[in-house]
């Protein structure tokens, strides 16, 4: 699809949500990425990632998350730094598969002084910007927690950096907590022998799981609420439906309730009934 082409098709998505917004009553748009935080549909489960990543903030602990694809990880992490208080914490949140032990140490570097003048620290070595950022670490007011999204994707070398860095006061203390978040492959990287240094050094482990039939009918109903939703729109048999197809997987939730909701407006239809459901899956989204 050509530049002009995505435009074309983002223009009339987005025109499409508006006209469906309208048709229902909706006052925002339900399923969308940008749902505020304290409007987001929390499980148990949930609640208790919370719980765990504030204290690894507060402890100065190394904790890795995993979960499928889809299942909600990073909204999860947008939800536990918005809950952190800015005069104590400091986040720094990246989100780079090609990253390099140098690149990230610029990185926390650039955020954690606010850097007006992006050539500073660039020309200096690894070790020189290590012995910066720990240095800042060591004197800095505010505690550092330091997100590491899509880590499945990292490198032996980032992963084996994250080692040499909590090593650095010789199994005292960490100089900051550091939260890698990724894909079960993640998981399955660190089983192998060649990760067991950097596994002894994981104080904590969460795998984030889909949601179940129940909560699945409960997410729905949450973001319909959100949106402002005088009523049920999706029938008993469509929610079935819905996690048949999404098997709890929440950006598939997201997107097929999207769809059939664009597909319900064309129809004029208030209530969106399984035989919709499956005919948008088999127009959509099966290749």
């Amino acid at each position: 699809m050509t530049l002009s082409a995505t435009a074309l098709f983002l223009s009339k998505a987005w025109r499409m949500k508006a006209m469906f917004n309208s048709f229902y009553g909706f006052s925002k748009t339900p399923f969308d990425r940008n749902i505020s935080c304290d409007s987001l549909y929390t499980t148990r489960e949930f609640e208790e990632l919370m719980g765990l990543l504030r204290f690894v903030a507060k402890n100065r602990k190394f904790c890795a998350v995993t979960g499928d694809v889809g299942v909600g990880k990073t909204t999860a992490i947008r939800n536990f730094v918005s809950s952190l208080d800015p005069a104590a914490f400091r986040t720094v949140y990246i989100s780079d598969s090609d990253l390099t032990p140098r690149v990230f140490y610029w990185e926390v570097l650039k955020e954690l002084i606010d850097l007006q003048k992006p050539c500073v620290f660039r020309a200096d070595g690894k070790r020189k910007m290590m012995d910066k950022l720990t240095a800042l670490l060591d004197h800095g007011k505010q505690a550092a927690v330091i997100v590491i999204d899509e880590a499945h994707l990292l490198s032996r070398e980032m992963l084996e950096e994250t080692r040499f860095l909590l090593n650095y006061k010789m199994d005292s203390q960490n100089p900051m907590s550091l939260i890698i978040c990724g894909q079960n492959e993640l998981r399955a990287k660190l089983s192998k022998d060649i990760y067991e240094p950097i596994c002894q050094r994981i104080d904590h482990r969460f795998k984030f799981s889909p949601l179940d039939r129940s909560q699945t009918e409960q997410y729905i109903s949450r973001h319909l609420a959100y949106a402002g939703a005088g009523s049920e729109i999706f029938s008993p048999s469509a929610l079935d439906r819905i996690f048949a197809y999404s098997n709890g997987v929440a950006r598939k939730i997201n997107k097929l309730c999207t769809l059939s909701l664009m597909a319900a407006y064309q129809k004029k239809k208030h209530i969106i009934d399984e035989p919709l459901v499956s005919f948008v899956i088999d127009q959509e989204l099966t290749w």
